[in-house]
């Protein structure tokens, strides 16, 4: 049986290079398990400030428009104007 390699190179796997890959496997599942943790903490913040009367689709528009360039913001912003008065939605 031949030893594993890695990528495309077809020299054997060595010890230091199993375990820099499990240490990078290793450390992408510890992050992913965060990142679901963090998830679940916006979700609970979401539930409970719609437990509060708050609009959750208005919250999460807000935070994403907080986080794009202000200069972008009002373009799209100028953008969807022009778009609305041409249908009729605005006066």
């Amino acid at each position: 049986m031949s030893e594993p390699t890695i990528g495309h190179n077809s020299e054997p796997v060595t010890q230091i290079a199993k375990d820099q890959l499990r240490s990078i496997i290793e450390r992408i599942e510890r992050l992913e398990e965060e990142k679901k943790a963090i998830g679940d903490d916006i979700r609970d913040i979401y539930a409970e400030s719609k437990g509060n009367g708050y609009d959750v689709k208005a919250l999460r528009t807000i935070v994403r428009m907080r986080k794009q360039d202000p200069n972008e913001r009002a373009e799209a912003d100028a953008i969807l104007e022009r778009y609305m008065h041409a249908m009729g939605m605005l006066a």
